[in-house]
């Protein structure tokens, strides 16, 4: 993805791509966007370096490109690029790297 290479990530931040929402119930009801779930799970696009500690060392990140992840339900902010909808979030609202 193109987008992946235009965004360099500061710090501890990581960009998400958001895993698309259901746009139909197991029973077969078409949701209207309103009333889709916002998504908590997603791709790792990019991860910054990591933060700088107290003692001037960075942190190593946990997550890295093409993990997926599972996101805490409010965080991060949204924004479109390129007509993709992404989230920049930091590193501590990830709440788990989603594995198999």
């Amino acid at each position: 993805m193109a987008t992946s290479t235009k965004l360099r990530p500061l710090g501890d931040r990581v960009v998400v791509k958001p895993t698309p929402r259901e746009e139909m119930t197991k029973s077969g009801i078409v949701l209207p966007d309103t009333a889709k779930e916002k998504p908590q799970e997603g791709e790792v696009l990019a991860a910054g370096p990591g933060r700088i500690l107290e003692d001037g060392k960075r942190e190593a990140m946990d997550v890295k490109v093409g993990d997926k992840v599972l996101y805490a339900k409010y965080a991060g902010t949204e924004f479109k690029v390129e007509g993709d909808e992404l989230l920049i979030v930091s590193q501590k609202d990830i709440l788990a790297i989603v594995e198999g």
